[in-house]
């Protein structure tokens, strides 16, 4: 089972805002190191989209069965089911996050402290990096 950290962040809130994976071997050797830009958006958005991410790179290479680490609870929550998503904003990301995981043949979710997350979050802030400059030469 591969490993998918994953995080995101805006800097403001709404702000500028990125999103990150860093998705391992069950071996932990890295197999990815995903980041992106996504203009201005919530913290909460831009957790969603470092999902989505994670989740489609192993539709897309074959990975039948993943481990999503996350240190949003919320995210965490919803995607298990424990907490409705009453976020208008959230609720089409949630829908493609659970039409991909159904795509896959295992998906566990599971909340981690953030200082467990260091990768995904330093990915997270290249794509708010991005998504401020962007923002600067528009």
């Amino acid at each position: 089972m591969i490993v998918a950290y994953i995080d995101g962040g805006a800097r403001g809130n709404p702000g500028p805002a990125g999103y990150g994976a860093f998705i391992q071997s069950p071996e932990g050797n890295i197999l990815a190191e995903l980041h992106g830009a996504l203009g201005i958006a919530t913290n909460n958005v831009a957790e969603y989209n470092g999902l989505l991410a994670a989740l489609q790179w192993a539709i897309d290479h074959n990975e039948r069965r993943v481990h999503i680490r996350a240190d949003s609870e919320l995210l965490v929550k919803q995607m298990r089911g424990e907490y409705k998503v009453r976020n208008a904003g959230l609720q089409p990301l949630y829908v493609r996050a659970r039409l991909l995981a159904a795509e896959l043949d295992v998906v566990k979710f599971e909340h981690v402290r953030r200082e467990f997350n260091k990768e995904a979050d330093r990915l997270s802030n290249i794509g708010m990096d991005e998504a401020e400059n962007r923002l600067k030469t528009d």
